[in-house]
């Protein structure tokens, strides 16, 4: 670190020292400094800061205190541990047991905290609604989860401590490391506070990397229990179906996707199955490669549409689309698909309302196609 002399035009060498040899002391310095000033933690994380306590020992049956406690902007507890010239090897141990007991912390037990930090000098309460800048304390939550964080401030850090520290960001633990260097300039003397762990450019990076992780783990959990419950559901829908002489299906394997399909006798255009999370549903899906063709046969069979809904006992509901190549004629009911006891009620409706679509379109399909190879379709 350089001064510049404006003057001269020209930089001074700022003398690195160390604690000990200015006579600092953890708690009575490093401590106070920053319990004083949590803006110049603040600043260095790129988040304010509320201190809510230092030397809490609200710890249950153990005698340990943590150095201080404070509050982010997200109402999250930061455990900061202090050490001077050296991080020494066991102050991530004694961080995550001190970020362990306060996982547990309630609401109303932080403020009490911060009230006795405070005394008579402030509201606990007024202070946290005005830091969160939130007008009402009952609409704040404080501590939720498993999200608490740890900094580790030290002049230098042994490799055991930041090799363990960057092990833990990569398991989405928020920890850092803050250097807390101490400069003298003559009888001046002055703090330089670096993160270094992760590092100014990195940190916005690996936080996004951290949320994209998170988001593709849970999709990735809910897309393989989707999987698991289709390919279950279609293994009893399509033994049913057999049970009940349903031949359309009769060599069709269960899937993991959410529908079966089985041919209607023209090229490009299938019945199907339909099992979702909210409904399940019968169909008959134009998909010929031939958009022209498809809304030709949507049209012819639309022309008869009283006579077929008659023949099928419901009205149907008929989707030209448009705006797409292909065509639907469905219908469906509301079902509660991924709870397992409403499976053997929507599977029997499954199993009836396709035999009569099958019935009720079956022989003006066949009649089609004939009308489709002799290229009627396209004249």
């Amino acid at each position: 670190m350089f001064q510049i002399d404006r003057s001269a035009n020209r930089l001074r060498k700022l003398e690195r020292t160390s604690f000990s040899e200015v006579g600092f002391r953890e708690r009575e310095h490093l401590q106070e400094w920053l319990a004083s000033m949590p803006e110049a933690l603040g600043e260095t994380l790129g988040d304010d800061l509320l201190i809510i306590q230092k030397e809490f020992d609200g710890f249950d049956g153990t005698r340990e205190r943590l150095d201080l406690l404070a509050l982010d902007r997200n109402g999250q507890l930061v455990v900061i541990e202090n050490k001077l010239d050296d991080s020494g090897r066991d102050v991530v141990w004694q961080a995550l047991k001190y970020a362990a007991y306060c996982s547990s912390l309630k609401k109303a037990e932080i403020v009490d905290i911060f009230q006795k930090y405070l005394g008579a000098s402030g509201d606990a309460v007024t202070m946290i609604c005005e830091f969160l800048e939130e007008d009402s304390f009952d609409e704040i939550v404080l501590n939720e989860g498993n999200d608490q964080r740890v900094v580790f401030i030290a002049a230098n850090f042994r490799r055991e401590v930041t090799a363990t520290v960057l092990w833990l960001r990569e398991h989405q633990i928020d920890a850092r490391c803050i250097k807390a260097i101490p400069y003298r300039f003559g009888e001046e003397l002055f703090l330089d506070l670096q993160q270094v762990i992760p590092t100014p450019e990195a940190a916005d990076y690996m936080i996004r990397m951290a949320q994209k992780e998170t988001e593709e783990k849970s999709a990735i959990g809910v897309q393989r229990r989707s999987h698991q419950l289709r390919l279950a559901f279609w293994e009893k829908a399509l033994e049913a179906m057999r049970e009940r002489g349903l031949s359309l299906f009769a060599n069709i394997s269960p899937s993991k996707d959410h529908w079966l399909s089985a041919g209607t006798g023209i090229s490009g255009c299938v019945y199907n199955l339909i099992f979702s999370k909210d409904e399940a549903r019968v169909e008959i899906s134009l998909q010929r490669a031939n958009k022209t063709e498809n809304k030709w046969l949507f049209d012819q069979l639309y022309s008869e549409r009283d006579g077929l809904e008659r023949d099928f006992g419901a009205a149907l509901d008929w989707k030209r689309m448009e705006d797409r190549k292909s065509s639907r004629i469905q219908f469906s009911r509301i079902f509660d698909g991924f709870s397992e006891e409403a499976w053997p009620e929507m599977i029997d409706w499954l199993g009836e309302h396709m035999q009569r679509l099958e019935a009720t379109f079956h022989p003006r399909l066949v009649e089609l196609n004939q009308r489709l190879k002799s290229g009627e379709a396209m004249i």
